[in-house]
């Protein structure tokens, strides 16, 4: 009853409102516009009926199905609810009885074939300890032997030992002005410079004097640096320094760019 009241109140307000808006029309053209009774009246008519219809097909177009349709889609609806209920709830009644009628798959576990060595091995099960055999004592390591030396200092052709050559003349301490920075050679760093002064070599002349054969010398007995005299060129860089030149090694010393 409600839904048939609303169906028919929504097209009378429509024209309701339709008609309110043409008056309001009326009432503008004879006032403002100075139309006249009959355009005036043309016009709100006109406004009218244009409003009515298209606020009726705007606001009312969904509430015209007739009221039966619905009910009967309703009450088809739930009857085919009512008829289908039983058959879903016949379905998981008779699955369940199905998986439960359905005994579960006998597993059979088939022993491994033992493995060769096996029951011996499980016999001597936690009795086996470890003996060290003689063979696996801790024995010393041999020495390594000392490197062979294949350098020929004097370049005579023959390969030199400590007493190639003949010893230069040495100080047992530098002169009073004290010992030259023999570092200012390139070649010879902190530890070497120390190893030249323990032989009692402290100044640029002494090894800017050396001959080829006392360079031979030098080079066989500096104990780890065999052969750095002829290497790095020291009595020629010697000779420079000892004479108040300077080279470009000993620039970078001077300015701390060395050591």
């Amino acid at each position: 009853m409600t839904e048939h009241t609303n169906q028919s109140s929504c097209p009378k307000m429509c024209w309701l409102i339709a008609a309110v808006l043409g008056l309001f029309i009326l009432v503008l053209s004879l006032a403002l516009w100075d139309l006249g009774w009959i355009a005036s009246t043309f016009f709100g008519g006109l406004v009218f009926i244009v409003s009515g219809l298209l606020f009726s097909w705007l606001f009312c177009t969904g509430d015209t199905a007739p009221m039966g349709a619905s009910s009967d889609a309703t009450a088809g609806e739930t009857s085919a609810a009512d008829h289908t209920a039983p058959a879903s709830d016949a379905a998981p009644a008779a699955a369940s009885v199905a998986v439960a009628a359905a005994p579960a798959p006998a597993v059979e576990i088939k022993p491994s074939k033992p493995l060769a060595g096996e029951a011996d091995l499980d016999a001597r099960k936690g009795s086996w300890t470890y003996t060290a055999d003689a063979s696996d004592t801790a024995k010393p390591a041999a020495a390594a032997p000392a490197p062979a030396t294949n350098d020929d200092y004097d370049g005579d052709g023959v390969v030199e030992g400590e007493n190639e050559g003949t010893r230069p003349a040495t100080l047992s301490a530098p002169r009073d002005g004290g010992a030259d920075d023999l570092k200012r050679i390139k070649g010879i760093g902190p530890k070497l410079e120390k190893l030249c002064n323990d032989m009692g070599f402290y100044h640029f002349d002494q090894i800017a004097a050396w001959t080829a054969d006392e360079v031979a010398w030098v080079n066989a007995n500096l104990q780890g640096f065999k052969g750095r005299v002829s290497r790095d060129e020291w009595v020629a860089q010697a000779k420079l320094l000892a004479w108040g030149a300077e080279t470009e090694f000993s620039k970078r010393v001077d300015k701390g760019g060395v050591y």
